[in-house]
């Protein structure tokens, strides 16, 4: 235990016309600094994480965290990005300036602002996280790269459909009571498997409610050293953060397997001294449903094809064995992708500290993240663990 997450802030997520990207990061790193009752010159490091790649007119983006207050100046701060796994790259590094006792605080900031993009070059930006000699011309965009995936996945282990509906189904349903959420409607099973002018096919036998959201928002941490955490309101100790990167083209590893998100998974789970079956719940990568299927094998939770058995029979429900995505996960809270892993984590915070409103899960004691950037190629793991 390194570093403590000892406040956090969270715009609700969506298309939020009447926003900038630089109001949402001046609303979250205010907000943050107040809820943990932390004074801006206090801070010694700023990380944002803000994938941008064309959504954002406004490049070289860190300093735009100063505009929350003038006593920011001076302070280092550096924007760092690793495709949807943006936001967690910044924690990470939050985290591990923390751990060199570079700083003692850090304002951990993630950020995006994509529903102001026209739709062909949100496709086009969104592709840019896979390899594009071999993605490129992909129909569907990054979709289809999990359309792919999807189809591959079926021609192995048989039709998933009711499986990936279930899925979208319990993450929409989640996600009602998740006031940052982007769609808080309960869209159930049969409208979700059923392919309809509302649900079309996007790519391969991915529909629309199997991707998740193109969406504004912000969120933000502040970290700090245990310590120093202690003796402040509230500390959540990352018990454990690992991060593992794999190859980027698809054709050098075996893409059903997710090898990247499962060697992370292993690495975490040892480092914090615990097994699967310690977690009170976990916040997944769900970009797309298969992703969230895929990654249930790779975290250990099933076996390989198998993932689709432990969504049918409800293992995953807020009731079930495991909890995932009780916030709604991107499929339903949005996927603004700077802000999913910063969004995720002070989530994971809020639920350990009994601040989850109607998304809590009772009596919560350990929560487990995994946010990847690309086709499971930057994979990163928290463990989260309320300390005080």
């Amino acid at each position: 235990m390194t570093a403590c997450i000892v406040g956090w802030a969270h715009s609700k997520f969506g298309k939020l016309t009447d926003d900038t990207l630089e109001g949402l990061i001046v609303q979250v790193a205010r907000e943050a600094l107040d809820h943990a009752g932390i004074e801006a010159e206090d801070v010694d490091e700023i990380v944002l994480g803000h994938f941008n790649a064309g959504f954002s007119p406004q490049d070289f983006t860190a300093s735009l965290v100063l505009q929350a207050d003038d006593r920011l100046r001076f302070k280092p701060a550096t924007r760092v990005e690793n495709a949807c796994a943006t936001g967690s790259a910044a924690v990470r590094q939050g985290a591990r300036s923390i751990a060199a006792r570079d700083a003692r605080i850090v304002l951990v900031v993630g950020a995006e602002q994509m529903t102001k993009t026209p739709g062909p070059q949100i496709a086009e930006n969104l592709l840019k996280a896979s390899y594009l000699p071999e993605d490129g011309e992909i129909p569907g965009g990054f979709a289809g790269v999990f359309g792919k995936i999807a189809d591959a996945y079926f021609q192995k282990y048989g039709d998933q459909s009711d499986a990936l509906a279930t899925l979208a189904a319990k993450n929409h349903k989640n996600g009602v009571e998740n006031p940052f959420a982007q769609m808080r409607k309960d869209l159930g099973f049969d409208f979700c498997r059923q392919e309809s002018e509302r649900n079309p096919y996007v790519a391969g036998p991915l529909k629309r409610t199997d991707c998740s959201l193109v969406s504004d928002g912000a969120a933000a941490i502040v970290l700090t050293d245990t310590q120093t955490a202690l003796s402040m309101r509230r500390a959540v100790a990352l018990r454990a953060n690992e991060h593992v990167q794999d190859f980027l083209p698809m054709s050098k590893r075996d893409i059903l397997k997710f090898e990247g998100c499962e060697e992370t998974w292993k690495r975490a789970l040892k480092s914090a001294g615990v097994t699967l079956d310690d977690l009170s719940f976990v916040e997944t990568h769900d970009c797309f449903t298969i992703a969230e299927l895929i990654e249930y094998e790779a975290m250990g939770l099933a076996k390989p094809g198998e993932g689709g058995k432990i969504a049918l029979e409800g293992q995953t429900e807020k009731n079930g064995r495991l909890p995932v995505n009780p916030s709604g996960g991107l499929k339903a809270k949005g996927h603004p992708i700077g802000a999913t892993g910063v969004s995720m984590h002070a989530l994971t915070a809020m639920q350990l500290t009994g601040e989850a409103g109607g998304i809590q899960i009772p009596d919560a004691k350990l929560g487990g993240i995994f946010n990847m950037g690309g086709a499971a190629v930057a994979n990163y793991v928290s463990i989260l663990e309320r300390i005080k």
